[in-house]
């Protein structure tokens, strides 16, 4: 039976925290979707289509990774794919708690889908889409923080907003 898997989240951007998640869900499961929120009430620095892009081009050598949009219920989305993994990335303490949250209001809607936290390395602790955003808007050098590719599409998104 194919273990197939969701990592969802806004990923705008895209940061290398994130990409750490990625890789390593890569290896737990077969197949591997990242699932990119579309969530019309947030104006996000990146749209839908450059934040998949985004990601696309930062995956392109995990042959068992995929890039899609979703709206909705996470649950009824991984109920859709087949999913019976939702992975979620850990940076501190303070995620943990909401997370959990999370997890458990998943687990009541739909009790065969579980959820698998992975902890970030250590030197991508610090990183949040947020931070990259605010360090971005403000002028100050994000290049460490993204993929390179990740880099190029909110330079072009920065000089049209």
């Amino acid at each position: 039976m194919l273990r197939l898997a969701i990592y969802p989240g806004s990923f705008d951007p895209p940061t290398l925290g994130h990409l750490d998640v990625i890789e390593r869900a890569s290896r737990l499961f077969d197949r591997l979707i990242v699932a990119v929120g579309v969530n019309s009430s947030k104006r996000p620095l990146l749209s839908t289509e450059e934040r998949i892009e985004a990601l696309k081009l930062s995956t392109a050598s995990i042959p068992n990774v995929s890039i899609e949009a979703f709206s909705g219920l996470l649950v009824q989305y991984a109920a859709e794919q087949g999913a019976k993994s939702i992975v979620r990335g850990l940076r501190a303490t303070a995620d943990f708690e909401y997370e959990f949250q999370m997890a458990m209001v998943n687990r009541r809607l739909s009790p065969d889908v579980d959820t698998v936290f992975l902890m970030t390395k250590w030197e991508h602790s610090y990183l949040s889409s947020s931070i990259v955003r605010e360090v971005a808007h403000l002028g100050g050098d994000y290049t460490g923080m993204v993929h390179p590719s990740v880099a190029e599409i909110m330079e072009q998104a920065l000089k049209s907003s």
